[in-house]
């Protein structure tokens, strides 16, 4: 019997090939040699180092800002707040009088710009959110033209704006209100914020609104149960910007709410001390820190959607 013809050995004494299953493909799309690139770069120690440096001297005068604020005002006009290791010397009479002095009261002003803050950001996001969606995902004439017209928006100072608009609220006479001041900072940000949703919502597969619209859903229940889930981190991303801007604005308050106790924000009243009482260094530091730590809390708190919102995409494959 020839070789060619020999017989085959039974295939249960035949060993089998033992395969790799956790080899995985070594070629990297150019996508992800980038990212491994740019990865190694930012994890570098002399990358750390010069962020590490940055951040601390980001943070000193947010530091020796809130030591002054709880130093005496004897101690104040005598030595610096890095002295306070050996004049430690603490006390909350600086807040007390910040805000609840009658010739402060920031506590009133601290509630206005909480009023003014909220409303200023969730009317433009729920007026954006709409406006995105018609852009991103409804077929209609002449959508590329009114975005770019509304994209175009942004260019336009907001300098430009303040005269006529106060003109048209004194004629409808709502001057002076909470009104006013809302619709300013929505008119002011609908722009922007059109144009972030937009791109988000774009950069959601199609795939997931034409399985929806298969499954008989409509444009609420498309917009409602399949995009808002996948929103979150560009709502908050925006959120956060509009409550920052809001929050320490001075011009748009100023020139359509004025310095009235019912409708001035926090940042009127502190402009207004920083004047009137510019050597009084306890009461500033104090109410620059009150103005301070609300925006910080929102953007701590806020952090990881933010993150999200800038670097990543609304899904991911």
């Amino acid at each position: 019997m020839t070789a060619a013809s020999a017989p085959l050995p039974p295939a249960s004494l035949v060993e089998p090939e033992e395969v790799d299953t956790t080899r995985k493909p070594t070629r990297m799309s150019r996508a992800e040699a980038r990212a491994a690139a740019v990865k190694g770069k930012l994890s570098s120690p002399w990358t750390s180092l010069v962020a590490i440096l940055i951040a601390i001297v980001w943070t000193v005068p947010t530091f020796g800002l809130l030591i002054t604020s709880f130093r005496p005002r004897s101690e104040i006009r005598t030595s610096g707040w890095w002295t306070l290791p050996w004049n430690f010397e603490l006390t909350l009479e600086n807040y007390q009088e910040a805000l609840f002095g009658s010739s402060t009261s920031l506590a009133t002003y601290f509630v206005n710009s909480i009023v003014i803050t909220l409303p200023a950001v969730i009317i433009p996001i729920a007026l954006a959110l709409l406006a995105a969606y018609a852009f991103a995902w409804i077929d209609f004439k002449g959508r590329n033209i009114l975005f770019v017209a509304v994209f175009a928006l942004q260019v336009v100072p907001i300098q430009v704006t303040l005269i006529p608009l106060l003109s048209q609220y004194v004629d409808w006479g709502i001057a002076g209100s909470f009104w006013v001041i809302w619709l300013s900072h929505s008119i002011f940000a609908l722009p922007l914020a059109i144009y972030i949703l937009h791109n988000f919502m774009k950069d959601i597969p199609p795939s997931l609104v034409e399985a929806a619209r298969m499954d008989g859903a409509g444009h609420v229940k498309i917009f409602f149960q399949v995009l808002m889930p996948l929103l979150t981190p560009a709502i908050a991303s925006f959120a956060i910007f509009q409550f920052l801007w809001v929050w320490n604005d001075l011009l748009v308050a100023l020139t359509f709410a004025g310095g009235t106790t019912d409708v001035a924000p926090l940042t009127v009243r502190l402009a207004e001390l920083s004047g009137t009482r510019g050597s009084q260094w306890q009461l500033l530091s104090a109410g620059a820190f009150i103005a301070l730590v609300v925006p910080l809390i929102v953007f701590l708190s806020l952090q990881r959607y933010f993150v999200r919102g800038l670097l990543a995409g609304s899904v991911k494959g």
